[in-house]
């Protein structure tokens, strides 16, 4: 496939979504598929291999992610039906201030977005963000932007999250420094991306949405006897603890021992997330004297407005298959390596252009790495952790509607496509951008 058919290919995909689902309004997750069908049938895709494709991409997308997002909205289901969230939300006012709820989830956001995939440090702290933007009084927005910024700093830029350790491994850099440099240069990212933008944003893009899932989050009034603070703490840092004991699993045990493997079963994180789920059906549930039919009409019922997430997230997965499969990544990916450009701006566009052109930015980072790892090899005076540092800046940039977290977003906030499009995917590209500058800035010293 040529480099400017791919293209053309790509753009008029995109601006097709964006017109059919924001403009005429029909169904995302019809017009996702169609486009996704058609964009493949005129690359020229075997017809009886279109299909297929998009299956396979919706299928190992929705095979983790929906069964995160049904654990993970039945966990916080309990959180705010007995009062947890009310808790968390109550005591974060009175420390971080009412005026300052956004910073204190940004710092939320970074503690519990360390060890885990964007995907389920959202909707491990999504029922927090509405609950707080109600006590408070404080714009969603204001409070939900600082929380994904921070949660995607962390998935870009600093180990050991899952997506920068691959990336580590492929330019055999040094953790400790990649660390030190993704702190450095993470925080003030956050900052920008989060409490500043999100305030930015808050004022001006109004939600006027019906937002079902609000509704079951928020009750008019905070419930009675609240549970402790670190009862619900504890309840929804356990996934977290148990996922970090996982990736941790073979330095601090011997491998492929009982204690080990067992660390790796609890650390996986479907694992981490039931057990979290299940703990909150006594904790939060039981010990608080709800029945167990309460229980099960609580976790049924949360479930319905999930439905539509899961299709398009995995409507978005197959959309990205089929870009990759019908040979559209892989041109646009070798027209970027055909460009004589420094190996860190080369590194962090690599990265964007996959992003664009897959959707993930897990799979952005691993393959960009890919490529790059054997040519940083060869080349003499960039720094290995700053090369980790583009990747991860790149991979997350322009949050495009292939990405399942797009569609998360957009769903669970109760935003349009435009509305979308002018919030997190500018705030993408606000950490993308900012990432390359300061490592650049960074480079002159290092």
């Amino acid at each position: 496939m040529s480099i400017p058919f791919a293209l053309c290919l790509v753009v008029g995909s995109i601006l097709a979504l964006i017109v059919l689902i924001a403009r005429l309004r029909l169904n995302p997750f019809i017009t996702l598929f169609s486009v996704s069908i058609i964009l493949a049938l005129i690359a020229g895709m075997p017809a009886d291999h279109v299909v297929a494709s998009f299956e396979n991409g919706a299928g190992h997308v929705l095979g983790h992610v929906g069964t995160v997002i049904a654990l993970g909205t039945m966990l916080g289901k309990m959180l705010t039906e007995s009062g947890g969230a009310d808790r968390i939300a109550l005591t974060v006012s009175d420390l971080a201030g009412r005026k300052r709820v956004d910073w204190a989830m940004m710092v939320i956001g970074l503690l519990v977005g360390l060890p885990v995939f964007f995907e389920i440090g959202f909707v491990l702290l999504i029922p927090l963000a509405f609950v707080l933007a109600e006590r408070t009084k404080t714009p969603l927005l204001q409070v939900a932007l600082p929380m994904g910024a921070a949660l995607s700093v962390t998935h870009a830029l600093i180990p050991p999250h899952p997506a920068t350790l691959l990336a580590l491994s492929a330019y055999h850099a040094n953790i400790g420094r990649t660390i030190f440099f993704g702190i450095l240069i993470g925080t003030p990212i956050a900052i920008i991306a989060g409490p500043l933008f999100g305030r930015f944003a808050a004022k001006h893009v109004p939600l006027t949405e019906h937002n079902p899932l609000a509704a079951q989050f928020l009750k008019t009034t905070p419930p009675e006897n609240l549970p402790s603070f670190s009862a619900t703490v504890i309840t929804i840092l356990l996934p977290v603890v148990l996922m970090f004991l996982g990736s941790s699993a073979d330095s601090i045990s011997t491998p492929h021992s009982g204690i080990n493997q067992a660390l790796h079963f609890f650390g996986n994180t479907d694992i981490a997330l039931a057990v979290a789920t299940i703990l909150s059906f006594y904790v939060l549930g039981l010990a608080r004297g709800f029945s167990r039919e309460t229980i099960l009409r609580f976790t049924n019922e949360c479930l319905a407005p999930t439905a539509l997430i899961m299709l398009l997230v995995g409507a978005g997965g197959g959309f990205g298959r089929e870009l990759i499969d019908s040979g559209a990544s892989k041109a646009i990916t070798d027209a970027a390596l055909s460009i004589h450009m420094p190996m860190l701006l080369l590194g962090w566009l690599l990265a964007v252009i996959v992003r664009v052109a897959c959707g993930s930015s897990t799979v952005s980072m691993a393959t960009a790495s890919s490529i790059m790892g054997p040519i940083l090899a060869h080349t003499h005076g960039v720094s290995p952790e700053l090369m980790v540092l583009v990747t991860g800046a790149g991979s997350v940039a322009l949050g495009p509607m292939n990405d399942a977290g797009f569609w998360q977003i957009k769903e669970y906030l109760g935003l349009t496509v435009p509305q979308t499009l002018k919030t997190w995917s500018v705030l993408e590209t606000i950490i993308s951008v900012f990432g390359l500058l300061f490592a650049l800035l960074v480079s002159v010293v290092v």
